[in-house]
């Protein structure tokens, strides 16, 4: 008994080993890739304290000497403050936010479960209209909200953005997942087709939710082409556009002042994913998503 005891305490011991070797093995290589990508961001965040006749020393120098803090302070308070355009970012992509989960959610929820005449080919048209580049959309854009209005205004980016086909793809293939057998027990008990949608399916949906949230909120934040073709009033400056205007006396891109203006761009979209990264690891799981 002594013997064989001992034999699977070493057997255990070796495959224990084999294991820890094998998570070194995987682990080192990942973690050498998550610095690589994250030298940028480091680069960026240490200019962002820098002169600008400081910020392309050769060799580089990674801690600031000295550390600018004025550079923070210019782009916060100063003439070229980004907090009007920081606020306009947030309003456009609140609103863009929850117009796209009010319509995903909906239209995602006909496609999957409400029976109508032609629904399959009309989701395969709705699906197709993807292929079609958003650059190509620019200028019938520019067009339409022209003639509406609204050109120059924060509803020319607030209303494209309440409809895409991603999110509308999304929600149906998690409805679609769903087990029928709930809206035919809801149904049998008199519950409308409103209510087994609101009280039934919405609250299972909630991560894949979060997951879509999060992506529009980062389109919305990060969306620099179609500001700079329907936006011409610095009032109305999203951040990307705000970002631009930091130049220095000669009229070149100052440095110091441009990645200030970005590490504070970045902190909201790192502390919505922080908020929501399990949601968003659950949604791509049950939706399927590799």
């Amino acid at each position: 008994m002594t013997s064989v005891t001992l034999d699977t305490l070493d057997r255990t011991r070796l495959r224990a080993r084999r294991r820890r070797r094998s998570r070194w093995a995987v682990g080192i290589p990942l973690w050498i890739l998550a610095l690589g990508f994250l030298t940028p961001f480091l680069w960026m965040l240490s200019t962002s304290f820098k002169r600008d006749i400081d910020a392309y020393t050769v060799p580089m120098q990674w801690i600031p000497d000295p550390v600018q803090l004025s550079n923070y302070a210019t782009v916060l308070l100063g003439e070229d403050s980004i907090l009007p355009a920081f606020a306009n970012s947030v309003l456009v992509a609140l609103l863009r936010v929850a117009g796209e989960l009010l319509t995903a959610t909906m239209a995602g929820y006909a496609f999957a479960r409400l029976s109508f005449r032609g629904r399959d080919k009309i989701f395969l048209v709705y699906l197709a209209t993807a292929i079609i580049p958003s650059q190509l959309l620019l200028v019938p854009r520019f067009i339409y909200f022209q003639q509406l209005g609204l050109y120059d205004t924060l509803w020319a980016l607030i209303l494209p953005g309440m409809f895409t086909v991603l999110g509308t793809f999304l929600m149906r293939q998690f409805f679609v997942a769903q087990p029928p057998e709930f809206a035919e027990a809801a149904r049998m008990d008199g519950a409308s087709e409103w209510r087994i949608f609101t009280r039934i399916y919405l609250p299972l949906a909630r991560p894949v939710m979060a997951a879509l949230g999060i992506l529009a909120f980062v389109w919305s934040w990060n969306d620099y082409e179609t500001p700079l073709v329907l936006i011409s009033s610095p009032e109305a400056y999203t951040l990307p556009l705000s970002l631009t205007s930091f130049t220095d006396e000669q009229g070149a891109l100052s440095p110091g002042l441009a990645m200030a203006a970005s590490v504070v761009t970045i902190v909201p979209v790192l502390v919505v994913f922080l908020l929501l990264q399990r949601r968003f690891v659950q949604a791509l799981t049950h939706t399927g998503i590799k």
